[in-house]
């Protein structure tokens, strides 16, 4: 299909900032997307203290209803190197309202500053903490899910892998959008196809990846390349998005095969005309409804447990 109207607006603006790797991280991280206008309303938002292993670090909590609630814990994206509580709010802030769970958006370390696998290890430990402390929370411990986007989506591959493997606690489902599943090398078609020119390019992938991982043997190691996992078995049910116009497209649409040979329940949805970061972002219809079907998905998962 052809590019989306709507995106190609969004995509004209955003092609005229600089090259990451020409501007300072620390002006970087500041933002690099367009804020949304609107804030949808939830019945309360508070920032707590995700106490880990390796030091407290921030998350934010999303309750939409009163009562003990089903919880997503939330990773967001930017490449494991941008991204914060307040960049992903308005998405944090839909999905509770969507899904009807509490949302716990996970503020984990960042690169260059913490390498790999810093990332991957609060993911965990947030996830254990909040199983932990779900009564203060005010949510069902037997009832947690994980999900991100872009690098958050790898987090929560990972995490749901590593929680599989590592004693738990065991989740409902996994939500991954335009998930990061491999190594951009060897490219697959959609990295050839979508290299250049729709916001995240392969440039920018290996200007992440390069502060991101510690050395060459991390790209393949399964707890970054989840597609390189050899045993897929046992996870817990997956929700898969992708964007036609996305390098990361046949990567995530690879880990869903992946999972459904596995025997693991999965459901897939590419957006076609749309782009990476697509999914909420303000100025894209498709973008809201995008978010509002995940959250309908994780309702449906929550339902069932």
């Amino acid at each position: 299909m052809p590019l989306d109207p709507q995106v190609a607006v969004v995509l004209a603006e955003l092609e005229k900032m600089p090259k990451l790797w020409e501007v300072p991280l620390e002006v970087l991280r500041q933002g690099a997307l367009p804020r949304p206008t609107e804030v949808t309303s939830v019945a309360s938002v508070r920032d707590v203290v995700i106490v880990t292993p390796a030091g407290p670090i921030g998350g934010r909590l999303y309750r939409p209803l009163p009562g003990t609630l089903p919880l997503l814990v939330y990773f967001h994206g930017g490449g494991f190197v941008l991204g914060n509580l307040d960049s992903h709010d308005e998405i944090c802030r839909q999905l509770a309202a969507s899904s009807g769970a509490a949302v716990l958006a996970v503020d984990y370390r960042l690169a260059p500053e913490h390498k790999f696998p810093a990332a991957t290890d609060d993911s965990l430990a947030a996830v254990r903490w909040a199983a932990a402390n779900a009564a203060a929370l005010g949510t069902d411990p037997a009832r947690i899910a994980v999900g991100g986007d872009s690098a958050g989506g790898n987090l929560s591959a990972v995490t749901s892998i590593r929680l599989r493997d590592e004693g738990g606690p065991v989740l409902v489902a996994q939500m991954l959008i335009y998930p990061v599943a491999a190594h951009y090398e060897p490219p697959t078609r959609s990295i050839v196809e979508n290299a250049e020119g729709y916001f995240l390019t392969l440039d920018a992938m290996k200007y992440f990846t390069g502060l991101y991982l510690p050395d060459e043997a991390a790209t393949r190691h399964p707890h970054f390349a989840v597609l390189s996992t050899p045993n897929l078995a046992g996870l817990p049910p997956a929700y898969v998005l992708t964007a036609e116009f996305d390098p990361l497209r046949d990567e995530g649409e690879a880990y869903a095969a992946r999972l459904r040979e596995a025997g693991v329940d999965v459901e897939t949805i590419r957006y076609d005309g749309m782009i990476h970061a697509f999914f909420g972002l303000p100025g894209i219809d498709i973008g809201r409804r995008a978010v509002e079907a995940a959250g309908a998905w994780l309702a449906g998962r929550f339902s069932r447990s």
